[in-house]
C-alpha cells in the first residue's frame, strides 16, 4: 500500500482524478479550466479546490487545440526608453493577468513597414490570441502594414484608422490644456519646444495643437524649437530662450524637455516663473520634484493600457466583432509652481 501511494503521488493528476475528487464530470472540469461562465459558482469552487488539492495542471496545449485559444496576447513595442510606453505596458500586463492571459513581448528598433510586418508575422506564428501595437512612429499612416488576418489587433496611437481599432490619450486635447492655461495667465503668446515631429505622432499632434490653439486665440505663433524627446534638446532650446527678452511662456512637448529648459533658464539667471513660465507634458514621477515643481499635462497611461486590453479581449471573446475607430482618453492639467501670471518686462 505504501508503494502504491508513492507511485500514485508521483503520477501527475489527471482530469479524471479532479472529477472524482470534486464529484463532477470530466466535462465540467474542462469547462472550469477553460473559464466557461456556465458552471455554477459552487461547483466551480469545488472543482478549483480539487485542482489545488491534487496540484492539477491543465494541459494548455491540448486546451488550445480544443478551444482555438492560447490565453496569450502579443505586444509589439519600439522601445522601453519612453516612460509612457513602459507605463502602458505595465497596465496591459496587469489587465491581461487578471483575465488569465500571458504576454509575448517583441521589440523592433526599426519602425519601418517591413520591420513591423515581420514582427507581427512572428507574433502570429507564436500562437497568440491577439496583438497590441504600441505605435510611436508615422509609418503606419504612410504605408501599408500587413496584419495577421486570423486574430484581432489594437493599436495604441493617436491617429484614426478606418479599418483598425486604436486607443490613446488625446494628445491634442492635452496640448490645448497647456497652452490655454498659459494664455489664461495673461501671456501674450506661448513658445514651443517640440519633440521629434518628423518621426513621432505624439510630438506632431502636440505641436499641431499648440499652433492651432494660438491661432484660435489670435496670438502670434513663434517658430518652434527642439527636435527630440531628450533633456539635452530642451537645454539647447532653453539657452536660446534665455537670451531673448520677448519670451514669457514655454510649452514643452514632454517633461524631460522641460527639465533641460529649466536648467538653461536657471544658468542664465532667468526667474521661473517670475520671468518665464514653463509647462511640460506627461507628469513623470519626478516632475513634482523639479525646481520649481513643474506644471504639466498628466496622461492617464494606466487607462490607455487597460482600455487597449479590454478592447482586444472583447474582440477575442467576440470573434473580432469590435467596431474599428479611435477611442481617445482625456488628459488632466496638473498646476504646480512653474507657471504664474504674466508680468510685462520692466515691471
Amino acid at each position: 500500500m505504501v508503494r502504491k501511494a508513492a507511485h500514485e503521488k508521483s503520477r501527475p493528476a489527471s482530469i479524471g482524478d479532479v472529477a472524482a475528487r470534486a464529484g463532477v464530470s470530466a466535462q465540467t472540469v474542462s469547462r472550469v479550466s477553460n473559464g466557461f461562465a456556465t458552471v455554477k459558482p459552487t461547483t466551480r469552487e469545488r472543482v478549483l479546490a480539487a485542482m489545488a488539492e491534487l496540484d492539477y495542471r491543465p494541459n494548455s496545449a491540448a486546451r488550445a487545440l480544443k478551444s482555438g485559444r492560447f490565453q496569450t496576447i502579443g505586444v509589439l513595442m519600439f522601445t522601453l526608453q519612453n516612460i509612457g510606453s513602459v507605463r502602458i505596458l505595465d497596465a496591459i500586463t496587469t489587465a491581461a493577468g487578471a483575465e488569465g492571459f500571458s504576454i509575448d513581448l517583441i521589440f523592433t528598433g526599426d519602425p519601418s513597414t517591413g520591420s513591423i510586418t515581420n514582427a507581427l508575422s512572428r507574433l502570429d506564428n507564436e500562437a497568440v490570441d491577439g496583438i497590441i501595437v504600441i505605435l510611436e512612429a508615422h509609418e503606419l499612416s504612410e504605408h501599408s502594414i500587413t496584419f495577421p488576418e486570423r486574430i484581432p489587433s489594437v493599436l495604441i496611437d493617436s491617429r484614426r484608422y478606418d479599418d483598425r481599432i486604436s486607443v490613446n490619450a488625446d494628445q491634442k486635447q492635452g496640448a490645448r490644456l497647456a497652452v490655454e492655461h498659459l494664455l489664461g495667465l495673461g501671456h501674450p503668446t506661448v513658445w514651443h519646444v517640440s519633440g521629434p515631429v518628423e518621426t513621432s505622432n505624439a510630438a506632431a499632434d502636440r505641436a499641431e495643437s499648440w499652433r492651432q490653439t494660438l491661432l484660435d486665440h489670435g496670438c502670434e505663433v513663434p517658430e518652434p524649437l527642439g527636435d527630440s524627446w531628450e533633456s539635452e534638446s530642451g537645454y539647447e532650446a532653453g539657452r536660446a530662450i534665455a537670451a531673448r527678452e520677448d519670451v514669457s511662456a514655454v510649452f514643452c512637448a514632454n517633461d524631460q524637455i522641460a527639465l533641460g529648459v529649466l536648467r538653461a533658464l536657471h544658468e542664465a539667471e532667468r526667474a521661473v516663473p517670475g520671468e518665464i513660465s514653463v509647462v511640460g507634458f506627461d507628469d513623470n514621477p519626478e516632475s513634482a520634484e523639479y525646481w520649481p515643481p513643474l506644471t504639466t499635462v498628466q496622461q492617464n497611461f494606466a487607462e490607455v493600457g487597460q482600455r487597449a486590453f479590454a478592447l482586444l479581449h472583447e474582440a477575442i471573446q467576440g470573434g473580432g466583432a469590435v467596431a474599428p475607430g479611435l477611442r481617445l482618453i482625456d488628459n488632466t492639467l496638473v498646476v504646480r509652481e512653474s507657471t504664474a501670471k504674466y508680468a510685462a518686462p520692466g515691471r
